[in-house]
C-alpha cells in the first residue's frame, strides 16, 4: 500500500525478530533513501542472504557495502550467504568487487555458478582466464554459464 514511512522501515531493519529484518531488507529494494547495508553485519544467515540480495538490487551501492559484500563472498561459512554476496557484487559491477568474484570461482558448485554469471559486467585478462577455467568445470551448468559469457551468440 506504500504507506510504510522510511523511519518505520529503518526501525524494522533493527527489529529483534529475524523475519521482520528479512522482510525489511527486501522492502529496501527500490527505496533509495533506506539501505539494507547495515544488515550485512546481522548475526542471522537468513538476514545476511536477503540483505546481500537487496544490495544487489539497488541502483548504486557505496564502497563500504562493496567491501563488506566481498568479505561475505570470500569468508562467510554459509554457502548461501557467499552465493548471494557474489551475485550482488556482479549486479553492482564495481571493480572493487571483482577479486572476490574471481575467488568465488574456486568455491562450491552453486557459488561457482553464481560467480561465473557475476563476471558479466567485467572484462580483462583475469576475467578471461577465469572464464576459460570455468569452461572446463566439472559442473555442466558452470561450463554453460562460462560458454554463454565467452560466446554470447
Amino acid at each position: 500500500m506504500e504507506a510504510l514511512a522510511d523511519d518505520e522501515l529503518r526501525d524494522a531493519l533493527r527489529d529483534p525478530a529475524p523475519k521482520v529484518r528479512i522482510r525489511a531488507a527486501a522492502l529496501t529494494v527500490g527505496r533509495p533513501t533506506v539501505s539494507p547495508a547495515p544488515l550485512l553485519e546481522d548475526p542471522s544467515d537468513d538476514v545476511l542472504e536477503t540483505a546481500a540480495w537487496a544490495c544487489g538490487e539497488r541502483e548504486t551501492e557505496d564502497l563500504d557495502t562493496v567491501s563488506r559484500l566481498s568479505e561475505l563472498a570470500t569468508g562467510h561459512s554459509n554457502p548461501l550467504v557467499r552465493e548471494a554476496a557474489v551475485a550482488a557484487l556482479g549486479a553492482i559491477g564495481h571493480p572493487n568487487g571483482l577479486q572476490a568474484i574471481l575467488s568465488a570461482i574456486a568455491d562450491r558448485v552453486t557459488v561457482r555458478r553464481r560467480a561465473v554469471l557475476a563476471l558479466a559486467p567485467f572484462d580483462g585478462p583475469e576475467v578471461d582466464a577465469a572464464l576459460r577455467r570455468a569452461s572446463e568445470d566439472r559442473d555442466w551448468q558452470t561450463r554453460d554459464a562460462a560458454e554463454l559469457l565467452t560466446n554470447p551468440d
